[in-house]
């Protein structure tokens, strides 16, 4: 396995005496537990000692973004991953990339563009971020391009899947996609030429396109054409076996007499644009939030070109031509040797090929669950009496969290539901439960953020779906996203109206539902239930934030009681113990309070997926800090947060109270202060075991796992057991399922036997 390069260090940047070795990440709590006997307790640094390590004790945010690409990478490269699975990674790195350019490096440009000089937390500018930017994505395109290349399309050739380039075809395959173009291809394609009649063509944001030079033969006039691949058309041509692809843009390269006619064709090459795709939306002075976003989106195509990709052998003065007329810089030209945009072997990856595919994974129905799927008095009955833990895709997001939503539509008990959504995705059928529960009578309530990026348009579309039935839809906050994975049911019930909740770490999207890993809890706690009940009234009312009972909401109290609770174990030294499964963790003043429990003594263990811009391990700052990154085949997204509960330890003192809880919120300046989050506390200790078990799953990985040193550097975990944190979850889910089949067929036998002869 290729290791990541080393990295870009802030100006003078002290050697770390120690580094990481690959395999040093404890294989579980208890290893760690057990190594706090004898720890000698010192108080907690100050900060201001903290401080004093000034910009080393940071990793770049934008750094730790690329090496999140890199770690896909690896995977892309890892011809222990099913094949197809590795061309998925490829296909993943591509739109990571994509995004990049389109938020974070616009966020950057921008900044030069105003003069901000400030530095970063880590001490690099604006201008230095983007030139560490620069090297580093033209190592991780050159890398990109060699797995492709040299790895991937001759192994899938070995597979019998071959991707053909246009010179590669025989005549019948040549006349094949003659037929192909002229039927399918041609009809749709539209040649702009450029001339002092014709100005360069305005090109969209991450469109294909062709840059042709044409030349009359008769009067020796010469011109540029461009020729744009249609968006709507498969990226790749396939060939009658169907186990040949051939890239589109090829297929309308050999055509261009056709498009030309009478012209002799020159040299011809594939570009690509990627512009500011950012909204620019001033929400205080929007009359109509939901007319300003249609109108920024319709403004995003325009947005300042930032990245212009073009085949390698693309010849210079052609390449300027392109840059000069996108006016986009020498920073911004990005030769690439692979089929540009290789985001379109997703089709690829959906060939039916299950020997190249990983296991196909069938979500289990929470045990629990399956006896009350189709009856919702005996749905709301089993939340009455305990709360459940729903963890997908292991668990059935259709059979549990849709299913809670479906039930509260149909039932003639309920009175009304109040439901979040961020990205529902195409076809919702949370969306479609809301509709029909209006219909039914009920009072529905939906909070659609519209400003979720590169949602805007669907859930613009669903906002209005809702509004034709009678939901009361409200469009968010202005200045925070509604971020928060929350639900609501009331329903009437002899005690009174009761209300009933799920809290979630994931979208309530059915396709990502599958894909994604997430947590949520299902539960009819009634301060729970009246703490989600004043947030929706927050929401679609105008009132301040009340005092929650037992949830965090950020922007109030997620970032004051998560410090709050690093500090108590800080106070608490070696006895104290904090374990974080996030997406990100980036907020400086989080980072500070770990390093600050850290040099008290206390454990800490870190599982971030992406963005971290802590280091760990570092003398007298972090020693005690380790942080990996699970990547596999599901993307890791739930959050878990667990403090204290360590053992008591004779030599340490008695440990403290357990705290667990899960929510939408990373450890991350925007979650923290410019979103609706909601962080919710399990209490169940059947549950609390239930995260415990997928957090040392998560710390045993040797499969998916990278372990962060203190040079910034990530490194694969060393695989001596073999351990899969997502396989051993599937098996648990199996086992739970098995165990609830085994004791059906017990109550059944025994039912059978007491009936009568």
């Amino acid at each position: 396995m290729t290791q990541t390069e080393p990295q870009h260090q802030p100006p003078a940047e002290p050697t770390p005496s120690t580094d990481a070795q690959v395999g040093d990440v404890p294989a579980s709590e208890s290893d760690v537990e057990a190594g706090l006997s004898g720890t000698e307790h010192h108080p907690p640094p100050t900060y201001q000692q903290i401080e004093a390590f000034g910009y080393q004790r940071f990793t770049n945010r934008e750094q730790s973004r690329l090496d999140f690409g890199s770690r896909l990478l690896d995977l892309a490269e890892d011809d222990g991953q099913p094949l197809l699975e590795r061309a998925k990674f490829l296909a993943i790195f591509s739109e990571l990339l994509d995004e990049f350019y389109q938020i974070r490096v616009a966020a950057l440009e921008d900044q030069v563009a105003a003069g901000v000089r400030t530095r970063s937390v880590d001490g690099l500018r604006p201008g230095e971020q983007l030139t560490m930017i620069r090297g580093r994505v033209e190592e991780l395109v050159r890398r990109q391009d060699h797995i492709f290349l040299d790895l991937i399309v001759p192994a899938l050739a070995q597979a019998g899947i071959r991707l053909s380039s246009w010179s590669s075809l025989d005549d019948d395959d040549r006349e094949h996609l003659v037929d192909v173009f002229q039927r399918q291809i041609y009809p749709v394609l539209t040649p702009l030429a450029v001339d002092p009649g014709h100005p360069f063509p305005y090109i969209s944001n991450l469109s294909l396109n062709l840059v042709v030079e044409v030349q009359d033969p008769a009067s020796g006039e010469g011109r540029i054409a461009r020729v744009k691949v249609p968006p709507a058309l498969p990226r790749f041509v396939v060939m009658p076996d169907g186990e040949r692809f051939v890239p589109l843009e090829q297929v309308i390269a050999a055509h261009l007499g056709s498009l030309f006619p009478g012209m002799t064709i020159g040299h011809h090459h594939a570009f690509r644009v990627t512009r500011n795709a950012d909204l620019a939306l001033e929400e205080d002075e929007a009359d109509d939030l939901l007319v300003a976003i249609e109108m920024e989106l319709r403004r995003r195509r325009f947005g300042k070109a930032l990245r212009l990709e073009v085949e390698a052998d693309t010849g210079q003065e052609l390449a300027n031509l392109l840059a000069t007329e996108l006016e986009v810089g020498a920073d911004g030209i990005f030769r690439v040797s692979a089929p540009l945009d290789l985001s379109g072997l997703w089709g690829v990856y959906a060939l039916d090929r299950p020997d190249l595919h990983g296991e196909t994974w069938t979500p289990m129905t929470p045990p629990r669950l399956a006896q009350v799927a189709h009856d919702p008095a005996e749905f709301f009955a089993l939340l009455r009496e305990r709360d459940v833990l729903v963890h997908h895709p292991y668990d059935s997001f259709a059979t549990s969290v849709e299913a809670f939503v479906a039930q509260a539509a149909e039932d003639p008990a309920v009175l009304g539901i109040k439901q979040t959504l961020y990205r529902t995705g195409g076809d919702s059928p949370i969306v479609a439960s809301l509709i029909q529960a209006a219909e039914n009578g009920k009072q529905v309530a939906a909070i659609v953020e519209l400003k979720a990026r590169f949602d805007e348009e669907a859930n613009i579309g669903w906002a209005r779906a809702l509004e034709e039935v009678g939901v009361h839809v409200v469009y968010g906050i202005v200045g925070l996203k509604t971020h928060s994975k929350t639900a609501l049911v009331l329903r009437r019930e002899e005690d009174g109206v009761r209300p009933y909740c799920h809290v979630g770490t994931g979208n309530y999207n059915s396709r990502t539902a599958r894909i994604y890993e997430d947590i949520g809890l299902l539960t009819s706690d009634p301060d729970i239930g009246a703490d989600v009940g004043e947030l929706f009234n927050y929401l679609t009312g105008f009132s301040r934030h009340a005092d929650y009972r037992q949830i965090l909401v950020s922007p109030v109290t997620v970032r004051k009681r998560i410090m709050s609770m690093i500090e108590e174990q800080a106070e608490a030294g070696p006895s104290g113990r904090i374990v974080m499964k996030l997406n990100g963790l980036t907020d400086a003043s989080m980072i500070d309070a770990l390093y600050r429990a850290s040099g008290a003594g206390v454990e800490i263990d870190l599982a971030v997926r992406g963005l971290c811009r802590l280091r760990p391990g570092l003398p007298e700052l972090s020693e005690r800090i380790r942080v990996r990154s699970i990547v596999g085949s599901f993307l890791e997204h739930s959050r878990i947060y667990r403090f204290g509960g360590a053992p008591a330890d004779p030599a340490a003192g008695p440990g403290l109270p357990l705290k667990i809880y899960i929510g939408s919120a990373d450890l991350m300046g925007r979650n923290l202060d410019r979103r609706i989050e909601v962080v919710v506390p399990v209490h169940d200790p059947e549950l609390q075991a239930r995260l415990f078990e997928v957090l040392d799953l998560v710390f045993a990985d040797e499969t998916n796992a990278w372990a962060l040193g203190p040079d910034r550097r990530w490194r694969r975990v060393q695989n001596r057991h073999g351990v899969s944190s997502q396989e051993r979850l599937k098996e648990l889910a199996r086992e739970r399922a098995r165990r609830r089949l085994d004791s059906d067929l017990r109550v059944g036998e025994g039912d059978e036997a007491r009936s009568p002869a």
